[in-house]
């Protein structure tokens, strides 16, 4: 096969399509039975409006890149296959009940693995360990697929955009959400979701707050809220008792990538996710990544536009067609988190994007994208920048071919 697809969400359908349309035969591997990854469980409107046009449904959404999947012809795809190991001559290990363990031997591999929630075990709160903690995930999955409300008084941990969406789910089944617990002095969902999810169904958002200590022998009976100064530490007498019989955690992403570590390519600290160039390019050659995988984003309109990229980076690959790189590194600056791709090599054609997240929440900043040098290659006026919302810019090549500097860097001030 031409190009291996790892994970069918929407980050992997999109890229498949991209690679099968510039005539590369496509191996699409996904382990769950379904194609869409997270999106059938998503009933929630909001998707497309970039990409489409449209606003719609999360399973609305699939369903317009599966159908596409589904009737082009160099495209195979196997669910119910889970990806073993990749190997560093791009050889993919799999297994599944129909065809056991098997290997590949794709001429280029693209990554689509998405991302998972993190757990209680990963931000260690005290207490005992009864029933009725979910991931806000996983809440979502049992009620929106299985049709099953796992409480009817909840306490939220977490800012996250699925759990402020699951405070809005609970509320409109008739639970009761006592309140969404945030550590951090900022929300971490996108303001839309504030606003149409807590502020407009009366949720009480708890910023600079955090459960400190679960109690309950067989199921969650109540929690203990404290609030935090600004080193995060607890502030004395400030703690609560919530009874709850459910607490659903939205305390963050983590992209997933097993995968990548076994093929040793280089991981990028701040996201987690590969070191990726303009065209989704990773350290190993041949091995290209998209989506959640690379880093969290806010809405999969760019998961869908990364995945483009990826899927005609990759076919371009295997017909020895993908343009030669003169690699420069893209640097965050001042105020800037962290920034995607991490290299670009100014030999393209067309203009490519960049993301970027924020330290912090500014107003009324320049974004400038400067060499060693100080010379300005671009700057954008920025209203308001805070962390939990991704910024996009669209950078010329043209621009780029003007330096000689091997580093670039962006910022906020």
């Amino acid at each position: 096969v031409d190009v291996a697809v790892i994970g069918a969400g929407p980050a992997g359908l999109a890229t498949a399509l991209a690679a099968a349309k510039h005539n590369c035969s496509v191996l699409l591997l996904e382990r769950h039975q379904h194609l869409g990854g997270i999106l059938p469980q998503c009933i929630h409107s909001g998707f497309g409006n970039f990409i489409l046009k449209q606003n719609l449904t999360g399973p609305e959404y699939a369903y317009h890149f599966i159908q596409q999947v589904k009737t082009q012809n160099n495209i195979t795809i196997k669910t119910n296959t889970m990806v073993l190991q990749i190997k560093d001559n791009k050889s993919v290990i799999a297994i599944n009940p129909t065809d056991g363990i098997f290997t590949i031997q794709p001429k280029a591999v693209i990554l689509a693995m998405g991302c998972r929630e993190k757990t209680r075990n990963q931000i260690l709160i005290p207490g005992t360990r009864p029933a009725g903690i979910y991931t806000a995930g996983t809440a979502q999955q049992l009620m929106n697929i299985f049709g099953v409300i796992p409480g009817k008084n909840i306490v939220i941990l977490g800012s996250g955009d699925i759990g402020l969406i699951m405070a809005r789910r609970f509320t409109l089944e008739g639970a009761k959400v006592h309140g969404v617990f945030e550590i951090q002095p900022t929300p971490n969902g996108l303001l839309r979701n504030i606003v149409q999810c807590l502020e407009d169904f009366n949720i009480p958002l708890h910023l600079s707050s955090t459960i400190i200590e679960i109690h309950g022998k067989h199921r969650i009976t109540h929690v203990t809220t404290v609030q935090v100064d600004d080193n995060k530490q607890p502030i004395l007498g400030s703690e609560q008792k919530i009874a709850c019989d459910c607490l659903i955690l939205a305390v963050g992403l983590i992209p997933e990538n097993e995968l990548s570590h076994q093929i040793s390519l280089t991981i990028d600290p701040e996201t987690s996710g590969p070191i990726v160039d303009e065209h989704m390019h990773t350290s190993k050659q041949g091995v290209f990544a998209c989506g959640n995988v690379v880093h969290v984003y806010d809405i999969v309109d760019d998961v869908t536009l990364s995945a483009n990229i990826a899927g005609t980076s990759a076919a371009q690959y295997v017909q020895n067609k993908l343009p030669s790189t003169r690699h420069i590194k893209l640097e965050a600056g001042e105020n800037v988190k962290y920034v995607i791709p991490h290299f670009i090599s100014g030999n393209e054609e067309t203009d490519f994007p960049v993301y970027l997240r924020s330290t912090k929440t500014l107003r009324n900043v320049v974004l400038t994208l400067e060499d060693s040098q100080h010379k300005t290659f671009f700057d954008k006026k920025i209203k308001y920048a805070r962390p939990a919302e991704l910024l996009k810019i669209t950078v010329s090549p043209q621009k780029i071919q003007e330096t000689k500097s091997k580093q670039l860097t962006l910022h906020l001030r």
